[in-house]
């Protein structure tokens, strides 16, 4: 009877957290790209990207982060303990939610330095750290779809080419937008 009700709060944490993941960055281009603004507009623009920032990265993605952690370490125990060193899709999934969690704080450590008028990324840099985002949901879903039945050498394949598919993308918008 709990293992749903876990089940579907995880869901409903990791879209939150990832709502944020994918904000975020988008956030980090407009405030960089603001930087070729001229004086008021660009103080201005910047005052409120931080605010955002903090406001998403604090009220949002911080406890829906905790939250999916807690939720997913549960479901863990309650659906795979006794087997858990079967389950190599499992600890894959781990391995690649502490990368998403790696990547959640290094957007903190991005947002501390904006802040302090070090802008370490260009915005066409930040286009392409906002897909990294996308390559590890991708990964995660099809591991937890697929679990143990998956072809680990034609997932690695797909996994390589779907990186250069939303890397040839970026190029491709990027083309456009000019």
């Amino acid at each position: 009877m709990i293992y749903p009700i876990i089940k579907s709060l995880h869901i409903i944490f990791v879209v939150s957290w990832f709502a944020g993941l994918f904000y975020l960055p988008r956030l980090l281009v407009y405030h960089a790209e603001s930087q070729d603004k001229t004086e008021p507009e660009r103080s201005i623009l910047s005052a409120q990207f931080e605010k955002m920032q903090q406001v998403l990265f604090n009220a949002i993605m911080i406890p829906a982060m905790f939250l999916t952690w807690i939720t997913g370490l549960g479901l863990i125990y309650l659906q795979w303990w006794d087997g858990f060193g079967q389950h190599t899709w499992l600890h894959l999934k781990l391995a690649f939610v502490v990368g998403i969690t790696i990547y959640h704080f290094y957007c903190r450590h991005i947002i501390l330095q904006f802040r302090r008028q070090n802008f370490i990324f260009s915005g066409p840099q930040l286009r392409l750290f906002n897909e990294i985002a996308t390559i590890l949901l991708v990964s995660v879903v099809f591991l937890v779809v697929g679990k143990n039945s998956l072809d680990w050498l034609y997932g690695l394949v797909g996994f390589t080419l779907f990186g250069i598919l939303i890397m040839a993308a970026v190029k491709m918008a990027k083309r456009f937008r000019k």
